[in-house]
């Protein structure tokens, strides 16, 4: 076991953990500070800036005022008091931004987009995270801090650029953390780790205050333990920022949720470079897949491999020179040296080469949308293979370009990506899956991750943690969630209204305890009616979510006495869902007893004794 795993303390807490433990009356002051007065450990290199104490102590005064502001309901401040770790190109207002690069250092006045919402949230900044060197590479040993290793096996790579960043995640450091994402670098150290790495739509989190690697391609992404945190940390940050020229707001509607049994693709050539273990495991997850009732089909990879293959190998390296040629000109000794031989690689291109490669780029990305129609995403291994840290200082560029291969095209196309745990490899390391959606498809990622998660149960990245009880899931802004009590349940007459409008099922539950339930009377099919009242008993409900545009046509077809109100579940969450008149309970069975519509259809055909 982990060495993390044997410690006591708040190591390895989820989000929802950090929040408890204050509800329970822990303070910030008594779980963060320790972390500030915890001596430094050379042999970790994940940290290039740690929270000093004066740091923690001003955030922490920060944060009462913060809470002060909320009239002291820590429920304002969804973030209140959780600890996190931000890669080191991404600005932090009096915190160095090096970019793994002493050279480049400059201390920035103010917090880069991200990070301002985070802290507003009232999240906590312990620190800033080792790179490869301005976030050019997949592997986390291209630094001047050395190479961050694997948290399962220090004799190999922990995946890059966001080395450091996916390193406290996994061993328990910090309860999330940002990364960059260009061609891979929010995905690969996630699935080396065994940890979730949230690949965003570009343009929903803001890059302003974020040193570019390249501008048209860059994503801030997020490392989590677990799919509910980064989707919810997603949410937090996310967002149209003004600031940012890339930055961009989800269209409505573009938000469609899976059906219940998803249609996923997976490439027909697959490569790993001769590791019979990555290919077992990624078959493994696959059969997973399927068991779990997705519906797996094989498509042509080769406009993906193309794309991929133009980042690196076509005038994309000009936007990483564009992020590092003042510094180049100024001391070009001062960056690292494969780094450098990757940013001068743009001397052989020019703008026709530019205009043409960008015309493939788009050629391709209408093939790659096209084989899409059709599937809810694409799953790729995360990584074909993983090599030591002694691999890769011998073979930098080969190496590194052949973990790209399922991960260098998503920008380019303008897609989406979550990449999962799958497993465990037989040699012990960690293997991983990538679902890669269209743009905008980020929460339906989530919704599917997050079962994923549940069935494979895995430990929570190194930390030999279990995965907690998966709580309420918030409501994707596209979509409207809707508790349905009788005919539209999952099985029964009605159902097809819900899920011929691409409504997917979220959880099932029950109402507060103030409502009573009806069968009425000659209704086809048969309909029951739930009344809110002074005395009653929880009912039972499922939750759906429907996109907001096929609502109207939804609410259109549901016949008086029923409509559309607000109930009450058991836990307080306020959502809509159906009522009923109260003209409609003349001639109904008061049928409260049975706790839901489900029980009372049991009831009428269950066997005499």
């Amino acid at each position: 076991m982990n060495a993390v795993a044997t410690q006591q303390g708040p190591l390895g807490w989820t989000i929802a953990q950090w929040l408890s433990a204050y509800q329970e009356g822990a303070t910030p002051e008594a779980l963060l500070m320790p972390l500030a007065a915890a001596p430094d450990d050379p042999a970790d290199n994940a940290w290039i800036t740690r929270a000093s104490a004066p740091v923690l102590a001003r955030q922490l005064d920060d944060l009462r005022l913060l809470l002060a502001a909320a009239g002291g309901d820590r429920s304002r401040l969804p973030l209140y008091g959780v600890p996190f770790a931000i890669k080191d190109n991404i600005d932090a207002a009096g915190w160095p931004t090096t970019a793994a690069c002493p050279a480049f250092a400059y201390t920035p006045d103010e917090d880069a987009t991200v990070v301002r919402r985070l802290r507003a949230a009232g999240a906590i900044l312990i620190g800033k995270t080792n790179l490869d060197q301005f976030a050019t590479g997949l592997v986390g040993t291209r630094s001047p801090h050395g190479a961050v290793a694997n948290s399962f096996n220090p004799d190999y790579i922990s995946g890059g650029s966001s080395s450091g960043s996916a390193s406290v995640v996994a061993r328990g450091l910090a309860a999330f953390s940002l990364g960059t994402d260009t061609a891979g670098s929010g995905r690969v150290p996630a699935g080396f780790n065994n940890i979730v790495g949230l690949k965003p739509t570009k343009g929903w989190l803001s890059t302003a205050g974020v040193v570019p690697a390249c501008r048209t391609q860059d994503c801030v992404s997020i490392f989590a333990l677990t799919v509910d945190d980064a989707e919810r940390v997603a949410g937090i940050a996310g967002g149209y920022d003004e600031h940012d020229p890339y930055s961009r707001a989800q269209p409505a509607g573009a938000a469609a949720p899976w059906p219940a049994a998803p249609r996923l693709a997976v490439p027909d050539r697959l490569e790993f470079f001769g590791d019979a273990q990555a290919a077992a495991a990624f078959e493994a997850a696959v059969q997973a897949l399927k068991a779990g009732g997705a519906e797996v089909q094989a498509i042509d990879f080769a406009p993906y491999a193309e794309l991929a293959a133009l980042l690196y190998q076509g005038p994309w390296v000009a936007e990483r020179f564009a992020a590092v040629e003042p510094l180049w000109r100024d001391n070009p000794d001062a960056i690292h040296p494969v780094v450098r031989g990757i940013v001068e690689g743009a001397v052989h291109y020019d703008a026709l080469d530019a205009f043409k490669a960008e015309y493939r780029r788009a050629e391709l990305t209408r093939s790659i949308h096209q084989s899409l129609q059709g599937f809810d995403a694409l799953v790729v291994p995360t990584s074909p293979s993983i090599y030591t840290i002694a691999q890769l200082q011998a073979d930098p560029v080969r190496l590194n370009s052949q973990l790209g291969i399922y991960t260098n095209f998503a920008n380019l196309a303008d897609l989406s990506a979550l990449a999962l745990p799958a497993g465990m490899r037989d040699d012990g390391l960690p293997a991983g899956i990538t679902l890669i959606g269209m743009a905008w498809q980020d929460r339906a990622l989530a919704h599917f991750g997050r079962q994923w998660q549940a069935q494979r149960g895995l430990p929570l990245g190194a930390t030999g943690r279990p995965l907690p009880p998966m709580g309420p899931i918030a409501a994707d802004p596209g979509l409207l969630r809707v508790a349905v009590v009788g005919a539209h349940l999952t099985g029964m007459p009605l159902n097809h209204q819900l899920t011929s409008r691409r409504a997917v099922l979220v959880e099932k539950t029950r109402t507060a305890a103030d409502y009573r339930l009806y069968a009425l009377a000659n209704t086809t099919p048969p309909k029951p009616g739930l009344v809110k009242s002074d005395s009653g008993a929880p009912i039972e409900v499922e939750l759906w979510d429907i996109p907001l545009a096929a609502f109207g046509a939804f609410v259109a077809e549901i016949p008086a006495p029923l409509g559309i109100g607000t109930l009450t579940l058991h836990d307080g969450r306020q959502v809509k869902g159906f009522i009923c008149e109260p003209r409609g309970l003349e001639g109904a069975r008061d049928i409260t007893a049975f706790g839901g519509w489900r029980a009372y259809l049991a009831s009428l055909n269950a066997t005499p004794r």
